[in-house]
């Protein structure tokens, strides 16, 4: 029992009703398909195939023969057939043949007599045009915009949050497991049943394919991924991610990621990012000019000294950007304790300058009168004169500081 090959490549003109009905008269066909049935059942009204009908199979289809429950022949070639119930099964079945010769040497027909003969037409066109998108932010690791941990002079992807949504393709690439795992025998199996499920696999799917894309070996950066569809399909066949799908008799034919954007918190993590690039890039002419004074400075010999002031006023021009990234390493701790400590010394000596010494106790002060004992600042218009040399005298002074005159 099994099909007969008519004629090739009629089908399409026979579904197209350029052959007429006059001339196959127990004829079971089945309309287009179309891009949302998956799967049609057909027999003829009394439930039987009656034996020498012409079964007609379009482009694209796939013809299976059931009798019974058990598969009988099938065939995804198309065109004419017989069916004849003295013959055995052929398998023209192309691009199915193993698949069709493993069911019908499972279901082998046992001879007994057919209660319920059908045809069922499977779609194994690509079926096109199914949206996916994330519900919510998925992480994706991006090295487009790397982090460098100064610790460990190594770098960190930042850390980001996407959204994305894209079109994907699949076809039924088995027939068999497809009809004993989602269409069982039902009349017709649309592809709205199954779309909802296959989205929520496909997203699964998807986010592995990201972490993959994201790690060390790919650093796909976040805004490219729009761009790599065949690395996302070549992903996702190498580590089997789309496994739940396959096991239903489905396959992933195409995937096209048509939007990425990344939310509101990594947005601003990447504005930030990029700012500080550009600083450090307006900063990166100060660094380079820098060490090729330091370098200069070093092969001088006879100039070093006057290298290193260069050094020290290319720091002073910075005004800080570079900061002590290049002042440190240059700095003397002696000369930084003496720099510290001035101030303070510089401060006692305008003090001293600026005030007088309370001829009383002895105290250095800067108002009218001492602040320790009260004394009345001394008329400074009654100063005494050294009578040899002219040197002025302070207050009190016995001998000339500048000559040894002994003062009257």
């Amino acid at each position: 029992m099994g099909l007969i090959q008519m004629v090739k490549g009629a089908a399409e003109k026979a579904i197209k009703g350029t052959v007429t009905d006059d001339q196959f008269k127990k004829a079971i066909r089945c309309e287009d398909l179309g891009n949302d049935i998956l799967m049609m059942k057909k027999t003829a009204p009394s439930g039987r195939i009656p034996n020498g009908s012409t079964i007609i199979v379009a482009p694209g289809q796939c013809a299976v023969i059931f009798d019974n429950g058990r598969v009988i022949d099938a065939t995804a070639e198309e065109g004419l057939y017989q069916f004849d119930e003295s013959s055995t099964p052929s398998f023209f079945a192309g691009q199915f043949g193993d698949v069709f010769k493993e069911m019908w040497q499972r279901f082998t027909y046992g001879g007994e007599a057919a209660r319920e003969q059908a045809v069922f037409f499977f779609n194994v066109k690509e079926i096109i045009d199914n949206k996916f998108g994330t519900q919510g932010p998925v992480p994706f690791q991006d090295w487009s915009h790397a982090i460098p941990n100064q610790m460990t002079g190594t770098l960190t992807p930042m850390r980001l949050k996407i959204m994305c949504h894209g079109k994907y393709t699949f076809k039924i690439s088995n027939p068999a497991v497809f009809m004993n795992e989602i269409s069982g025998t039902a009349e017709i199996y649309r592809k709205e049943k199954l779309i909802e499920q296959m989205r929520s696999e496909v997203i699964a799917s998807f986010q592995n394919v990201l972490n993959e894309l994201g790690n060390s070996t790919y650093k796909v950066p976040v805004l490219e991924l729009p761009s790599q569809t065949d690395e996302i399909k070549e992903i996702m066949d190498e580590r089997v991610f789309d496994e739940p799908i396959r096991r239903r008799g489905i396959s992933i034919i195409g995937f096209a990621v048509e939007y990425v954007a990344p939310d509101e918190e990594s947005e601003a993590k990447i504005d930030s990012y990029e700012l500080s690039a550009n600083n450090y890039m307006q900063q990166g002419k100060l660094v380079d000019a820098y060490s090729n004074a330091v370098q200069d400075a070093a092969k001088n010999a006879n100039g070093a000294a006057n290298g290193f002031i260069g050094v020290g006023m290319m720091n002073m021009a910075s005004n800080g950007i570079i900061g002590g990234a290049t002042t440190g390493p240059w700095q003397n701790p002696q000369n930084v304790a003496q720099q510290s400590a001035q101030p303070e010394n510089t401060n006692k000596t305008q003090i001293e300058t600026n005030g007088w010494e309370c001829p009383e106790c002895k105290n250095h002060a800067s108002g009218n009168f001492c602040t320790n004992c009260g004394t009345k600042k001394p008329d400074q218009s009654k100063a005494k004169f050294c009578s040899k040399c002219g040197a002025k005298l302070d207050n009190g002074a016995k001998f000339c500081p500048e000559c040894g005159e002994k003062v009257e």
